[in-house]
């Protein structure tokens, strides 16, 4: 098939899925598109990237940017700002909900002081700050928590998946990258790098398996056989792409993420969901034990019976290099300043052209130092306890999130994802607490749609989660700035 035609045929697919998609939840708010362009721009490329190619591998493009995309972020940002401005969004309330989220937050602002590249280091910090305002937007959403959520997980796989597998089988020399170690060459579809297709794949996997298990009890209803068949279908082009990309961490990730969603599933679960929120923490704190305490490498067998070098394809070598190259140990080096100026030449030249650490929490420390990483562990902690508690409201719900925390975790062992990466931006969806909707959403045990309301009269009653919601009044390219 001619290439124009096979990417005329997609198209046309694709807006047909979107004008009578089985799952369309009515009355969301347009505003959702914001959102929706951000989760993109993070899951594929910059603006600039798929209207000028992708940008050269230099230290220079690392802190010069592109004026285009600071042009498209400053945008949504401020229809984002907009959006939750006449939603009478409260700052405050925020902030008590969401405190070790807020006070990293602000000490990320703050490190902009000790950084070598000041101005720089704003810039990425208010970039970043967008990702939150477009998560915001989505969580606030008039028609519901998780009509908002579940309406952009959707979409989103709707565009990059489908897009994926066009460019891959009829755009080859867009859809690959060469490694720059071995000249190896990788899919990447219409992402940056073959992680970045993992990750999407990975958190399109785990959203379609999970809505597959939450609709699985009403599948004789015709409409929700419909849109499991949906579901099936990108399931399946999920797996043929995650098997091209060759992605180990997203691969091991997405049948951990799968396992648990399963679990939350069972008899034995549902009737003793605190069982599947002490299993989680328990077996991490078990890994920890073997790895750390009796030095049993975990993560080497593991990628050894991947058919991965046990060195984790040179990242203990990385990790090596930037420990050493003398970072304040309790400040870090400034909001994203690590990979910066002679700093990230030196690097270059003990480890190879990279530009970032290949382990989550390593990145945050080299960054923020001990601070930053003592207060985002405090934010994963709590957003485990609100996880936990709606996880005993509603399992199904629930489910999804307990997922995406442990694979959040696991993840970012090999891999740095705890800032601009899909599935940073995939956990935040579901790990925030939003002011009024934290509670309701842990009362939350209808399917996505349903538009329960309180009987006449009631008061003092937490409303159904998908009612509007009202405050009080009152590798490269993620570096480019």
């Amino acid at each position: 098939m001619p290439p124009i035609l096979a990417l005329c045929i997609c198209l046309v697919l694709m807006a047909a899925l979107l004008r009578w998609d089985p799952a369309k939840e009515p009355g969301v708010s347009r505003a959702l598109w914001i959102s929706l362009i951000w989760l993109v721009i993070m899951a594929s490329r910059l603006p600039s990237q798929w209207f000028g190619g992708i940008q050269g591998y230099t230290a220079g493009s690392l802190s010069e940017g592109n004026s285009f995309d600071r042009i498209v972020y400053l945008i949504l940002i401020v229809l984002a700002f907009a959006v939750l401005r006449a939603r009478s969004f409260s700052p405050l309330q925020f902030i008590r909900s969401n405190r070790f989220l807020s006070a990293f937050l602000v000490f990320a602002l703050l490190s902009v002081l000790w950084s070598d590249f000041p101005f720089i280091a704003f810039k990425r910090w208010f970039r970043d700050l967008g990702i939150y305002l477009a998560v915001l937007v989505a969580l606030t959403d008039p028609r519901g928590l998780v009509a908002g959520v579940h309406w952009v997980f959707r979409r989103l796989c709707y565009f990059l998946i489908p897009l994926s597998i066009l460019l891959i089988k009829y755009f080859p020399d867009l859809a690959k990258e060469y490694d720059h170690w071995t000249g190896r060459g990788y899919f990447v579809g219409v992402t940056t790098s073959k992680n970045m297709l993992g990750v999407l794949c990975l958190v399109s996997g785990l959203f379609f398996f999970w809505d597959v298990l939450h609709r699985w009890h009403d599948r004789a209803n015709r409409q929700t056989k419909q849109i499991i068949l949906v579901d099936l279908v990108f399931i399946g082009m999920t797996l043929w792409l995650i098997g091209k990309v060759d992605s180990k961490t997203s691969s091991v990730c997405l049948v951990l993420g799968c396992i648990v969603v399963a679990l939350a599933h069972t008899q034995l679960v549902q009737r003793r969901p605190n069982l599947l929120a002490v299993l989680i923490p328990v077996g991490i704190g078990f890994y920890l034990l073997l790895q750390f305490g009796f030095g049993v490498d975990i993560i080497a067998v593991v990628t050894e019976a991947l058919g991965r070098s046990p060195d984790l394809t040179g990242r203990t070598n990385i990790w090596n290099v930037v420990l050493s190259a003398g970072t304040s140990v309790l400040l870090g080096a400034g909001y994203e300043s690590f990979w910066l100026g002679d700093r990230l030449l030196w690097v270059w030249e003990r480890a190879g052209p990279v530009n970032q650490a290949h382990n989550g929490y390593l990145e945050l420390y080299l960054n923020l130092g001990a601070l930053g990483l003592a207060l985002l562990m405090g934010f994963l902690l709590a957003s485990y306890g609100k996880i936990a508690r709606t996880f005993k409201a509603s399992p199904s719900l629930g489910s999804l999130g307990l997922a995406m925390w442990a694979v959040l975790l696991f993840y970012n062992f090999t891999e740095a994802a705890f800032r601009g990466q899909l599935i940073w931006v995939a956990f935040l969806l579901v790990a925030i607490a939003v002011p009024d909707a934290s509670e309701r959403l842990t009362r939350a045990t209808h399917s996505p749609g349903e538009n329960r309301v309180p009987p006449s009269g009631a008061t003092g009653e937490k409303r159904s989660l998908t009612r509007p919601i009202r405050y009080p009044a009152r590798h490269v390219r993620r570096d480019i700035t």
